[in-house]
């Protein structure tokens, strides 16, 4: 592998006579560490956040002439404007490291390691700029290719920390809850497993009015904040609820308990891209012979054809944190083979002056449609299998069971399976 094949060719670079202000709000804006100098298309220095901060310290014959003075630091944060106005000429290093776009990567790894630099400048046989490489790029390159994608706890333990924090619970229960009892007391249910159960809040309204749940999620993070979230329940209702860390397939069989429901919240079913069929069927055999199974699933299909792949994007406003707001964004690839889907998460946050970004996550998803559902549950002993859609924007939820799903207009494919066979 060459430098070619991993360096960033959409390369940021300012000219000698524009000022360090513009290097700067490229070192921000654009989330890097070294912005090339150049003269036309040839590199002539390079500055990076060293250099401007090199700039704020006194130089050691300045020290030498007056050590009172040169060890002010609040004199020292005043010269902030001063700097931002120089030339970038008046900073930029000229002692330069290049590398040749042919050059093999992890040599010129070796040589940004040997020269303690994070980016070398990558120019063509006419010396002219053709690109930047970045230990960044180098480690995404031979690391990050080779790791899963984050199907599995760590995606939800990302968003444990950001987006599940936001979600507007009261509002949410208040529409779900309903039609989930109303589905409960048709089928005279009292017991429930909660498959990726997340913060544990169905569980515990549920419990609330006196049904036996069970929370399970590959997330150490979720069900220690969903045991946190249990706290506050009465002595009479707090044995209602247990929630267990570990595989859904596993901790059935573990358990070897039968369940009147099991729920799957939230999308939960497409967060196992590999195996979510043998999990609906390990399921299905732990429900009672009056069992009904419940999925709240993305409709994919209106995501990709009517909202042209973006699924979600809005703001809130985080909690125990000095942060003042997130933004989510949520998007989709097309799915591969239409059994799987990518979907891409990423945050951004912002103090109040300016947003950056807090993180981002790939999920590959199991993808499914409403034929696709009603057939694995009719192979699955269902007899009757309804389907519903529902409304989410974002932030605000709907009911589960009033509406007709409709493919290009529903946000959520809800599905009611009972009357197994």
């Amino acid at each position: 592998m060459n430098v070619a094949d991993v360096m960033s060719k959409q390369v940021e670079f300012v000219r000698p006579d524009e000022k360090v202000e513009k290097v700067a709000l490229l070192i921000f804006g654009r989330d890097i560490n070294t912005v090339p100098v150049c003269e036309g298309k040839k590199v002539v220095g390079i500055v990076t956040e060293k250099d401007i901060l090199t700039r704020f310290f006194p130089t050691m014959q300045e020290y030498m002439e007056d050590v009172v003075h040169s060890s002010n630091f609040e004199e020292m944060e005043e010269k902030a404007t001063l700097i931002l106005s120089l030339p970038v000429r008046k900073i930029m290093s000229k002692n330069l490291t290049l590398v040749r776009p042919e050059m093999p990567l992890l040599r010129a790894q070796s040589l940004m390691s040997v020269r303690r630099i994070s980016s070398v400048p990558v120019i063509d046989r006419n010396n002219r700029l053709v690109g930047i490489l970045s230990k960044g790029d180098v480690f995404r390159s031979l690391v990050g290719d080779q790791l899963l994608f984050t199907e599995n706890e760590d995606y939800n333990d990302f968003l444990s920390k950001t987006y599940y924090r936001s979600v507007d619970w009261d509002n949410r229960l208040k529409l779900e809850l309903p039609d989930l009892l109303k589905v409960f007391e048709k089928h005279k249910v009292k017991t429930v497993l909660d498959v990726g159960c997340g913060t544990g809040d169905h569980s515990i309204a549920l419990a609330r009015k006196g049904y036996k749940a069970i929370g399970v999620d590959r997330s150490a993070p979720m069900i220690l904040e969903a045991k946190r979230r249990k706290i506050p329940l009465s002595s009479k209702t707090y044995g209602n609820v247990n929630f267990y860390h570990g595989n859904a397939e596993n901790l059935i069989y573990d358990l070897n308990v039968q369940f009147d429901a099991c729920i799957f919240m939230g999308n939960t079913i497409s967060h196992n891209p590999n195996n979510y069929r043998h999990l609906i069927k390990v399921a299905a055999n732990s429900l009672s012979p009056n069992g009904v199974m419940i999925f709240q699933i993305t409709n994919f299909e209106k995501v990709l054809k009517k909202q042209k792949r973006l699924l979600n994007f809005n703001f809130a406003t985080p909690q125990d944190t000095t942060l003042k707001e997130f933004a989510f964004i949520e998007f989709y690839d097309k799915p591969y083979n239409h059994k799987k889907i990518l979907k891409t998460f990423a945050i951004l946050s912002s103090d109040g002056k300016r947003w950056k970004w807090s993180g981002i996550r790939n999920s590959l998803m199991g993808y499914t449609d409403k034929i696709r559902i009603k057939k694995i549950l009719g192979d699955e002993g269902f007899s009757k299998v309804e389907t519903y859609g529902s409304f989410f924007d974002g932030t605000q939820w709907d009911y589960l069971f009033r509406k007709p799903f409709k493919p290009l207009e529903s946000d959520w494919l809800n599905v009611v399976a009972s009357n197994k066979k």
